[in-house]
């Protein structure tokens, strides 16, 4: 079976899934980054479809870029701008063709963590 890529994001400062988080795939290659993907979390914190799904899925360098500050403004957790985490980029490289990635988001306003799930 195909690799997928999967995300999560949890707003640990309200203990609950991050809803309405828009969330960018890049493929990096070399200098060159590509976008091949942009979804939304949905109720879950999850996206409603895998952001990287098994057809186009291949090994090599990406990055996700959670954008992080709209949600915080929209959850009402934005303290005064220039907010301190706006955009969290996490460059991660897959080199299973045949594995299923999970990368999940813990945020809140001013610190955030990430590893691989399953």
């Amino acid at each position: 079976m195909p690799g997928y890529l999967t995300t999560h994001v949890l707003d640990t400062a309200r203990g609950c899934p991050a809803e309405g988080l828009a969330i960018t795939l890049l493929r990096i290659d070399g200098d060159s980054r590509a976008e091949i993907a942009r979804r939304v979390t949905n109720a879950d914190g999850r996206t409603d479809s895998p952001i990287l799904p098994q057809a186009e899925f291949r090994v090599g360098i990406y990055e996700l870029v959670f954008v992080a500050g709209d949600y915080l403004r929209a959850a009402g957790l934005a303290a005064q701008e220039p907010l301190f985490l706006d955009r969290v980029p996490i460059r991660f490289g897959m080199n299973d063709a045949e594995a299923h990635y999970h990368v999940p988001l813990l945020l809140s306003p001013y610190g955030y963590s990430t590893y691989r799930g399953s």
